[in-house]
């Protein structure tokens, strides 16, 4: 996070605090790219704002550097199993000083991690093992507490994989059981049913109506074994089904779950930044009603509404009817590809074109107060 102070204004101007606190834009930007991006362009059109650059992440893509930026620490690299069985290298974050380590479910299965596309055959395939193998590295590494940002798997395994790489949920049980492991999920939805992971998430991943039904069997077996482990439902526990389930498997081994986009902001102070900010600046790839249960936006909203602070997105693609923006408390939602004028260049040309969008939206606010967003 950085300040930077504007000149004076002038006669007749009116400068705003604005934070910029936007998560990472899917395989496009990361949040410290589309913060600078969004903080380029507004300068262009409003140069006497004051600004605040937070970049954010709700516990998926972007989680480990966004804490490695704020904690000053260089991450750690762990060659792992890849959602498809190729090595892939993940990158984590180890704090000596709190003894703590921060991991993420998208280094190690990701779905950018798949060589292309997700297909029917992926969204089966796709593993979990990775992530056992960096817990088995924080481990060893000494860390008494272990927190795993969970979001952007390619997996609906439930974590099955990463149990299996524990030893199963017997042996992972105790082996974490002196440990506080968190799961810092970027949603609240439970493993099963019409708003579990298969049937909501198991579409981005590349499964068909076919796939969605044999996951969601898969997951019905393996939420038993879970439940069972666990002594209590964990399967129907908020935020289970984040991640594709891994969210299940970790409070079955003993996991507390906190929203991943509370972490990164206690981490980033953003509590005292929202008290002295006159407007909100976020923004993801793409915003729908999953970004509003959780997610970085749905997060900054719900904070922002306390303090009657107007929220502005900035998003890729923007597939949220407007009632809903404003019931979650989001002034106005505006799309890159609007702007680009399609969803290829905005993807091709990310930097420029949310750079682009964040100039003609400051213009569009001129020297007004930002209550005309309420």
């Amino acid at each position: 996070m950085s300040n930077a102070a504007a000149p004076p204004p002038e006669p007749g101007t009116l400068p705003l605090r604005v934070l910029i606190a936007p998560d990472c834009f899917g395989g496009s930007l990361t949040a410290q790219q589309a913060a600078a991006a969004i903080a380029t362009g507004w300068y262009r059109s409003r140069p006497r704002d004051q600004f605040t650059i937070a970049p954010q992440s709700d516990g998926g893509p972007g989680f480990v550097t966004v804490l490695a930026d704020r904690l000053g620490r260089r991450t750690r690299r762990l060659p792992v199993r890849g959602p498809l069985d190729s090595d892939v290298e993940a990158a984590w974050l180890y704090d000596q000083d709190t003894e703590t380590a921060y991991l993420e479910v998208a280094q190690a299965c990701g779905l950018e991690l798949l060589g292309g596309p997700p297909t029917p055959q992926s969204a089966l395939a796709a593993h979990s093992a990775g992530v056992g193998q960096l817990i088995d590295a924080a481990r060893q590494a000494g860390a008494r507490r272990i927190v795993v940002g969970l979001g952007g798997s390619a997996a609906t395994d439930g974590g099955r994989g990463l149990v299996e790489h524990l030893g199963g949920l017997i042996a992972a049980r105790r082996a974490l059981a002196e440990l506080d492991v968190v799961a810092a999920t970027d949603v609240d939805h439970p493993l099963l049913g019409p708003w579990g992971a298969a049937r909501v998430f198991g579409p981005q991943k590349g499964a068909d109506r076919a796939t969605v039904t044999l996951l969601e069997e898969r997951l019905a077996e393996w939420a038993v074994e879970l439940d069972t482990a666990a002594g209590r439902e964990v399967s129907a526990e908020p935020g289970a089904g984040a991640a594709g389930g891994i969210g299940a498997a970790l409070l079955a081994l003993g996991a507390r779950r906190v929203p991943g986009a509370a972490v990164i902001a206690q981490h980033t102070g953003l509590a005292a930044d929202l008290e002295v900010t006159d407007l909100i600046v976020t923004g993801e790839g793409r915003i729908d009603r999953q970004s509003l249960r959780g997610k970085v936006v749905g997060s900054l909203a719900a904070a922002a509404r306390e303090r009657q602070t107007p929220v502005l997105v900035l998003a890729g693609q923007v597939d949220v009817d407007p009632a809903a923006l404003h019931a979650a408390g989001i002034a106005a939602a505006v799309a890159i590809s609007d702007y680009a004028g399609s969803v290829e260049l905005a993807l091709e040309d990310a930097v420029n074109q949310l750079m682009g969008l964040a100039t003609v939206t400051a213009a569009q606010l001129g020297n007004n107060s930002p209550t005309r967003y309420r």
